[in-house]
Formats: structure tokens, C-alpha cells, sequence
């Protein structure tokens, strides 16, 4: 059941979501059977961050969305991500903070053990201020739910 150290899937993701070739990348991890996608995204209200996150997952076919619990480990992982962007407190708008985010959605088994199943891994990267140009500071947030 060991962990293999090529397949971390909170690497790949952070990895996915700095790469400055995202698609080559991708294409790497395809040929592994783990699937993704990235996009970006920028509100002060942490439901338009996750709305965006979970519906770039669905039409990329990362999850299914008639199968809830791909979803629920979907906003599961990105809840976590988001609570290292936020530094533990998900509030962004009602105490004035605002962000502006690329993410990365990454599918698949980390195990050498195909029985354990798929896990999902958002990594997020950007900033988070005041909503007043130059009043922000980078930040970054990574979750990792099983299916």
C-alpha cells in the first residue's frame, strides 16, 4: 500500500499549476491515466472560487456530476486548498480580502495498489489583499481528497 514517490498527486498538482508548460505537463500525466485541468479565477466570495473550481472539473471531465460523492470529495479538496490560501479562516469579501487564483484539478491513484481507488488534488496559486490594487501578497493552498 505504499505511497509511490513518482505518483504524489499533491506534487503533480502544485507542480501542474506552476508549470510553464501546462499542457505538456498535462499530456505527462495522461499517459499515467490521471486526468486535470487548470483555469483561473478572481472574487472576494470563496462560493464563486469553489463554483468555478468544481465546474472547470465537470466540463473537463474530472468528475462525474451525477455521482455525488466525486463532487463532495471535489469540494472537500477544495476547501483544504483554500484554507492555505486563507490561512485557516475561508473568508475573503466579509472581511474585505480579495483573491486572484490560477488552480489545478488532478485525478488518480498515488498507491502501486490499484484497489485504492482514484483521490483528487486542487493546488491553488495567486494573490490575496485588501481589494485595492498593490495591496495584496502572493499565496498558495493545496487539498487532496480520495474518492
Amino acid at each position: 500500500m505504499a505511497l509511490s514517490k513518482d505518483n504524489r498527486i499533491g506534487r503533480h498538482a502544485v507542480l501542474l499549476l506552476l508549470s510553464d508548460d501546462s499542457a505538456g505537463q498535462l499530456a505527462k500525466l495522461e499517459q499515467s491515466n490521471w486526468m486535470g485541468c487548470t483555469g483561473k479565477v478572481g472574487s472576494m466570495e470563496a462560493h464563486k472560487v469553489v463554483a468555478a473550481i468544481e465546474t472547470a472539473a465537470k466540463k473537463n471531465g474530472i468528475i462525474k456530476s451525477d455521482v455525488y460523492r466525486e463532487s463532495h470529495a471535489l469540494y472537500h479538496a477544495i476547501i483544504e486548498a483554500l484554507h492555505g490560501v486563507t490561512r485557516g479562516q475561508v473568508q475573503l469579501g466579509s472581511v474585505l480580502r480579495t483573491v486572484g487564483l490560477t488552480f489545478a484539478v488532478l485525478r488518480g491513484n498515488p498507491y502501486d495498489n490499484e484497489q485504492e481507488g482514484d483521490w483528487l488534488a486542487v493546488s491553488l496559486y495567486g494573490t490575496i489583499g485588501a481589494p485595492v490594487k498593490g495591496s495584496e501578497h502572493e499565496t498558495i493552498g493545496l487539498g487532496i481528497n480520495h474518492i
